[in-house]
């Protein structure tokens, strides 16, 4: 079992984010790279813009570490025992290429209400300062909701370029990961990454949300997995789990996915980004 320890439980409770966390070897994260990179060979639009979210849905190495068991057990010290898995995407930072993250905060345009989830960043490749690891305010999870400009601006890998305003920069932590560690931050905390200036990629898996089984999605529809426990509540319609790398009815159902969380991602919106 590798649940949280109180250390780590009270520095999610004061800071909104708790890092870094070992998931598994650099061994197996470039087992994972090497398969999101075949991926990208034999299919690339399946992973570029848009086709970056729920890259587990065609990968058996992305939905095993989705559903791995060390991240469950982290993830039930915050949420309970009965867990879904609801999104995934993938975040890759070309090496010199303008791709950056604004400040922001999840829970302000994905529709997850009550907050009664966390998202998990999870290392690929080694993620630091100098290739734009993911910089987080601490404490910024305590207060409300904030307002977001939208900028949609060239190079935010965000869909509508969210951006909270003035946030204090220098004073954001840096989560410095090796491949195969993982951070958990709350909904509400505000959180941002800079450019890759490294000569290799950046690459981070990111389980959107592992949710309580309370709850529910107010902009749209989502499907989600079972990660663990029991789903009491029945609020989301269940899909299953791939078996085979890059299967056509796999696919499809990612396609589906992606069009229902555009949806979502854009809901009052009149404008559209390539992401």
């Amino acid at each position: 079992m590798t649940y949280l320890s109180p250390n780590q439980l009270k520095q999610y409770k004061n800071e909104g984010f708790v890092s870094p966390i070992n998931i598994f070897s650099k061994e197996k994260a470039k087992k994972i790279r090497n398969e999101i990179e075949l991926i990208e060979k034999d299919l690339p639009e399946e992973l570029e813009k848009s086709g970056r979210y729920n890259a587990h849905l065609i990968s058996p190495l992305l939905d095993e570490v989705t559903h791995d068991p060390k991240i469950l057990d982290a993830v039930q010290s915050l949420i309970g025992e009965d867990i879904l898995v609801c999104g995934t995407t993938l975040f890759i930072k070309n090496p010199n290429e303008k791709g950056f993250v604004s400040y922001h905060q999840d829970a302000k345009y994905i529709g997850l209400e009550p907050h009664n989830w966390v998202t998990a960043w999870v290392a690929i490749t080694d993620s630091n300062e100098h290739n734009g690891c993911m910089r987080m305010w601490s404490g910024s999870h305590k207060d409300n909701l904030k307002q977001h400009n939208q900028k949609f601006n060239e190079g935010n890998l965000l869909t509508r370029g969210q951006t909270v305003m003035n946030v204090p920069i220098k004073e954001t932590t840096p989560l410095i990961l090796t491949a195969g560690q993982m951070s958990l931050h709350h909904p509400t905390t505000v959180h941002g990454s800079d450019l890759n200036k490294s000569n290799d990629r950046r690459i981070g898996f990111v389980i959107q949300s592992y949710i309580g089984t309370n709850v529910k999605q107010v902009l749209g529809k989502n499907s989600v997995q079972l990660g663990r426990g029991m789903d009491n509540f029945n609020f989301h319609e269940k899909i299953g789990r791939t078996k085979s790398l890059m299967n056509k009815n796999d696919i499809k159902l990612k396609k589906q996915e992606n069009d229902h969380l555009q949806e979502i991602f854009y809901k009052g919106s009149n404008k559209k980004s390539n992401y």
